[in-house]
């Protein structure tokens, strides 16, 4: 239970245990009914009346007809006026030759045009690859080597940190550009000559999407996640994959009113403030996809600012919003809140980065609204747990049970051994949610990927209930603000300057990000450095969330065990008066 009593729950509560609001949800003729499915050899629970693919679940849209489908700035697009510019782009990229696996890489910021490309890719066949569009020039480059995409959708943004780098992708045959304020040159071509702005996709003709023979077990998105080795490998995505998330979210929200003795609502569509980039498996599997499917109304914003997320949720009237813990806070925080009218809100939910046990206990407070967080990776397509409302309220540290179709297993370091309640050991995940595997990549595929299962990395506990509580990382990454920063990727660039010759890159705690990335340096001897010239050498070469916020400097080498391994646990004692003050 929460220890605040001003959030003490109500004595009836629970009304129900998770077991029989499972078997309750699950039974068959119930909207969340199971079956099973052989995917990739493992007899494997899924959901009876999840979309058989994206193509499916993008056609259905058509019946929310003139509902407002996005909204950026002064472009509202309806679900009608979105269908047909997919349909437009598919038909487009068709004529090019991208046909069934193909792949066609996706990197610009959260607009309107980012769901009608995605769409367009996935509803043919093809293989969509949302690049991080917080990426530099080289490291989008990368992206687009590592996937042989053919094709690129890009904003100019993003096309113009490429433009160097063009040269050096022979299997890139075009780029289309949208929102380009430069001339366009080479294979490259304006996505509006295709499409039209956002306010011409109303007009265009209606049109069905080109045929394509599409099973639930193909490929639809490779989404890049960085590993230990320090190069980003692209997790691979199928349709299942990918539609599973849109029953995974309907049931932990249908099992909260059951959880409080209340009947489930009938349906209705909502509207969402989604202020987390689409190139995240969060915003686009665990929150486009649920949205297509009830319909409702998502909201972009060209980047987070409080105020003006406050003035938009005031204006549009907005239900649900979050997707990290830092934008949580800084809605509570802000000390203009009660100048504007937040009741709206009904949600707000979030992952991707540690949170403190206090801030669902704020949501509810001050908003009035129920908090939600859930436990997911790359690897597993975002939602693997949920967690809201009063089971949140009631275990502020837990990232909640599995849903049904899932399973959660804590194992020993042999990977084999499976340990009992209250016992802290590695996380392993399996269900209809699991990545086909890594790109190109199949060592590392079959160290991740086992039998049907996926090991997290995730040191963690279940209790006797399966509440799933995350206690630690064994991978060595810091999760900044929902972004993963795998600490050797920005070792191996502060190791390659001149004065570096030992460093560790370690995280540190921040209240709304979660966590900061930090460097601990040896320099050469005779060598110097200083920390403002070190993180500039870092922001030249990755992208800005990635450069240590802080750096010191040591005279003798990192402290390491006996196999070498830098023990990065005792480096945190370097920076305590900047955890304390975090606190």
């Amino acid at each position: 239970m929460a220890s605040d009593p001003a959030f003490a729950l109500p004595s009836s509560w629970p009304a129900m245990s998770l077991a029989k609001a499972q078997a309750l949800l699950t039974a068959p003729g119930q909207p969340f009914e199971m079956t099973t499915a052989t995917i990739r050899g493992v007899e494997t629970r899924v959901w009876k009346n999840a979309p058989p693919s994206l193509r499916a679940l993008i056609d259905a849209s058509r019946g929310h007809g003139d509902r407002l489908m996005t909204i950026y700035e002064d472009e509202r697009i309806s679900y009608d006026a979105n269908h047909r510019a997919t349909a437009a782009l598919a038909a487009h990229l068709s004529n090019l030759g991208v046909g069934k696996g193909d792949r066609v890489a996706l990197a610009m910021r959260n607009l309107p045009e980012w769901p009608v490309a995605f769409f367009a890719i996935v509803s043919m066949g093809a293989i969509a690859v949302p690049l991080n569009a917080w990426w530099t020039g080289e490291e989008l480059a990368y992206g687009l080597r590592d996937s042989g995409a053919r094709v690129l959708i890009a904003d100019g943004e993003r096309h113009h940190r490429l433009g160097e780098h063009y040269s050096d992708l022979p299997e890139l045959e075009q780029a289309l550009v949208s929102r380009a304020t430069t001339p366009l040159e080479g294979n490259a071509g304006r996505l509006e000559a295709v499409i039209g702005t956002p306010h011409d996709w109303a007009r265009l003709p209606s049109a069905e999407l080109p045929e394509a023979a599409i099973e639930p077990g193909d490929g639809a998105a490779l989404f890049y996640t960085s590993g230990t080795t320090g190069a980003p490998k692209g997790a691979l995505l199928t349709h299942r994959n990918l539609c599973t998330n849109i029953l995974s979210g309907a049931y932990n929200s249908a099992r909260s009113f059951l959880r409080r003795g209340e009947g489930i609502p009938a349906p209705s569509p909502r509207v969402v403030l989604t202020v987390i980039p689409l190139f995240h498996v969060t915003a686009c599997s665990a929150g486009m996809m649920p949205a297509i499917a009830a319909g409702n109304t998502v909201i972009f914003m060209r980047r987070w600012d409080t105020v003006r997320a406050m003035e938009i949720i005031e204006r549009e009237r907005v239900n649900i919003t979050g997707g990290v813990p830092t934008i949580a806070w800084q809605l509570i925080e802000h000390p203009d809140r009660a100048r504007y009218d937040l009741s709206s809100l009904e949600a707000i939910a979030y992952g991707g980065a540690p949170s403190a046990p206090e801030l669902a206990q704020r949501i509810y407070a001050e908003f009035g609204a129920l908090p939600g967080n859930g436990w997911g990776m790359t690897e597993t397509c975002a939602t693997v747990t949920g967690h809201a409302g009063e089971d949140y309220l009631a275990r502020p540290t837990s990232c909640g049970p599995a849903v049904p179709v899932a399973d959660l297993q804590i194992r020993a370091d042999d990977g084999t051994t499976v340990l009992p309640p209250g016992t802290v050991g590695e996380l392993w995940a399996r269900g209809p949610m699991i990545a086909a595997g890594y790109w190109r990549r199949p060592e590392a595929s079959a160290e991740t990927f086992v039998d049907g299962w996926v090991r997290t990395g995730d040191l963690a506990r279940l209790d006797e209930e399966g509440f799933c509580f995350i206690v630690d990382r064994a991978k060595d990454m810091v999760i900044r603000g929902g972004e993963n920063i795998y600490s050797i990727e920005v070792e191996n660039v502060l190791y390659a300057h001149p004065a570096v010759t030992d460093c560790a890159v370690i995280g540190l705690p921040h209240r709304s990000w979660g966590e900061e990335p930090a460097a601990v340096v040896h320099l050469a001897p005779g060598e110097t450095a200083s920390e403002a010239e070190l993180q500039a050498f870092v922001a030249a070469r990755l992208a800005a969330f990635k450069v240590p916020v802080a750096i010191c400097f040591v005279t003798d080498t990192l402290p390491r065990n006996a196999n070498g391994k830098i023990m990065k646990k005792d480096l945190k004692a370097l920076f305590a008066d900047r955890v304390e003050a975090a606190a």
